[in-house]
């Protein structure tokens, strides 16, 4: 799979996805489990909603001949 999702990106995915999971089990509620999806994607630098939108906040280094 093809990574998109740059560093800063992976960051608040990280930040957001623990937030998610912590608030998740404070109020017993299945929606923690959304905090997973976020944690996914910063884990694999993929997200499948950046592909058809061609997105990707990877920075590629040009390389030179």
């Amino acid at each position: 799979m093809k990574k998109n999702v740059g560093t800063i990106d992976r960051v608040i995915r990280i930040v957001v996805g623990v937030v998610i999971v912590a608030l998740g089990l404070y109020y017993q509620s299945w929606w923690g489990i959304l905090g997973i999806v976020f944690l996914f994607t910063a884990a694999t630098s993929s997200c499948l909603l950046y592909l058809p939108f061609g997105i990707s906040t990877c920075t590629t280094k040009a390389t030179e001949k």
